[in-house]
């Protein structure tokens, strides 16, 4: 059989005002041999033009930009060319994290932020290319054909769910905000997420949910009770797990060494709650980049709890649902618009009181 040829470099545009951005950006991609860095623009309108000519696999998007900002040309950029992956290039600010996550919604792939101007050249650049690389290839692989992977294994007769515990990263703000919404007002379970992200992103997330939703979502706090219908996602840079005490289960949040290079991980959320919760657990592992997630929904399937996970064609990025289904830890795989009535219908199975969703009260009431 004939061998395959080597894979082509993939080609990213660079977009950032400033020069010395753009030309740390360019020396940090260009040491890839992976990566090409086809052009740069330094503007939102140029960085347009340059897509339609260039066509390139990625774009990395400065955020804050006279003229045409970055938000403005993402916009632009998702109306020609939706499928395009576009990094965000943020500060490390309040005024940067809520740009980010506004990018976020709006269909951004994912993001870096920008390295202290404190640090010395070399470090930034190994900062840059330790952070982007990763992102870029990713990515462009996302675009470059699905994985072949093994099917679900399913399974009958589960225990009764008492949590669901949620682990996303690159795409899931947008993962997040297709399911968490279609959790009812009383739903019976707490929810605890990790989210991979900083400090000041983990709390501006969890606010944008929790006005989109019919449950609170709030950023994790030491020592809070699990108390059903409540979303928590935990803190940027502290492992999220929990805890019983007494009759009570409440949240321990801690700054341990960072487990699959993730400060919070899925991994330390999942075990916690299978050693807490044993087979009553309900994990579901979305969109995101990296293996984070596998060894601790391994741990919940070997407690008798249940993992789904988001299928590969709605994924920003299969590499942690990737990485279950090739464990042999998901139960089932479901598409994003699937995935949120499957947890309320999974969470209310069994349950004496079976929910019966807002929208369908109101109807009935008339209202």
């Amino acid at each position: 059989m004939p061998s395959r040829g080597p894979i082509s470099p993939v080609r990213v545009l660079v977009v950032d005002d400033s020069v010395v951005v753009r030309k740390l950006l360019f020396e940090a991609l260009g040491s890839a041999r992976e990566i090409t860095v086809i052009d740069t623009a330094s503007s939102g309108a140029i960085a347009l033009a340059k897509i339609r000519s260039l066509h390139p696999d990625v774009v990395t998007l400065d955020i804050e930009m006279p003229g045409l900002n970055g938000i403005e040309t993402l916009v632009e950029i998702r109306k020609l060319h939706p499928k395009l992956p576009v990094i965000m290039v943020s500060t490390l600010t309040e005024r940067g994290a809520s740009a980010t996550v506004e990018a976020l919604s709006l269909g951004a792939s994912d993001y870096v932020t920008k390295p202290s101007n404190s640090e010395s050249r070399s470090a930034v650049i190994s900062q840059i290319r330790r952070e982007l690389v990763a992102k870029i290839l990713s990515l462009a692989s996302r675009t470059r054909g699905p994985h072949v992977m093994p099917p679900a294994k399913g399974k009958s007769g589960a225990p009764r769910v008492d949590v669901l515990a949620i682990g996303v990263s690159t795409g899931g703000p947008n993962a997040l905000a297709e399911v968490i919404p279609h959790l009812p007002v009383d739903f019976p379970v707490p929810i605890v997420i990790v989210q991979h992200m900083p400090p000041l992103f983990t709390r501006l997330l969890a606010d944008r949910l929790s006005a989109q939703s019919q449950v609170p979502v709030r950023e994790a706090e030491a020592g809070k009770k699990l108390e059903p219908g409540q979303v928590w996602i935990a803190r940027g840079d502290y492992h999220m797990t929990v805890a019983r005490k007494g009759t009570n289960v409440v949240l321990n949040l801690n700054q341990d060494a960072p487990e699959n290079s993730c400060r919070p991980a899925v991994d330390v959320l999942f075990r916690s709650v299978a050693q807490v919760y044993g087979a009553n657990v309900l994990g579901v592992v979305l969109t995101g980049m990296g293996a984070d997630g596998a060894l601790g929904a391994t741990q919940i399937q070997m407690a008798g709890g249940e993992i789904f996970v988001q299928d590969e064609a709605s994924s920003v990025v299969w590499g942690m649902p990737g990485a279950v289904v090739v464990a042999g830890a998901a139960d089932k795989i479901f598409a994003l618009p699937e995935i949120g009535p499957q947890i309320v219908n999974r969470v209310c199975q069994d349950r004496a009181g079976r929910i019966v969703p807002l929208a369908i009260r109101r109807m009935s009431a008339g209202l």
